[in-house]
């Protein structure tokens, strides 16, 4: 077969080592954990091999490379999702943001994953990106949206939600390294007359991130409730 036309490898199609004394779950499990407690520079194969007590030989039987790995981890985190059914048109918009906020949930877990979102999946989709993504698209299918549209709808509201998660991930790293809880660190910032008047969630710097990213989801699905009356006519 011409090279140009061989299938292009994926560590979803590989063979899983039967009878190691390391798995692929193992693998995973333990790349996750490193990635969430130091980032997405920190992982490298040998340091992971060191964590799991192994040769980083013991783990190229598993995976490939480091994007290979990066694949698997996506593919786990986004097991993590709740991407409810909307049973029918008047519950497409309760269900597009109880996706969202479940997406945001889990960049805020594992603010590595922003980084990376838009690498995985331009050649091979995990089964867990795979059912999620057609869960979250059924939503807006169910919604009304005309079939050229229920992509781009979606498409819409996670660039919201990556875009409005990967700050707050930004913000949250900003205040681990500070030392300092959240609460003391806007605290310290009204202090200074850097963070603004008091507003309603005054010592509640969680909650004002929340209704923060709400209003803005909100908003952008209210775009698409008026875009989904005009398809209709």
């Amino acid at each position: 077969m011409p090279a140009a036309e061989k299938p292009i490898a994926s560590v979803w199609t590989r063979p899983r080592k039967q009878r190691e004394q390391l798995s692929r779950e193992q693998i995973v499990g333990e790349a996750v954990r490193l990635l969430d407690a130091e980032g997405l520079e920190a992982l490298s194969m040998r340091k992971l091999g060191t964590r799991l007590d192994a040769g980083a030989t013991s783990l190229y039987r598993h995976v490939a490379n480091k994007d290979e790995l990066i694949e698997l981890v996506v593919d786990e985190v986004y097991g993590e999702l709740a991407v409810p059914t909307a049973e029918g048109p008047d519950d497409w918009r309760d269900a597009a943001a109880r996706s969202a906020y479940s997406l945001r949930a889990m960049i805020l877990r594992h603010p590595w994953v922003a980084s990376v979102l838009g690498q995985v999946g331009l050649i091979h989709l995990g089964p867990n990106v795979t059912k999620m993504s057609e869960r979250m698209a059924a939503v807006y299918r169910t919604a009304g949206f005309p079939a050229d549209e229920t992509e781009l709808a979606l498409s819409t509201v996670l660039s919201y939600v990556i875009g409005m998660a990967t700050s707050e991930a930004a913000y949250l790293s900003l205040i681990a390294r500070s030392g300092r809880s959240e609460r003391e660190f806007t605290e310290s910032l009204r202090a200074e007359g850097e963070g603004g008047e008091r507003g309603a969630h005054a010592g509640d710097p969680e909650g004002e991130r929340e209704s923060t990213f709400d209003y803005g989801l909100q908003r952008v699905l209210d775009g698409l409730q008026v875009r989904l009356g005009a398809a209709a006519h």
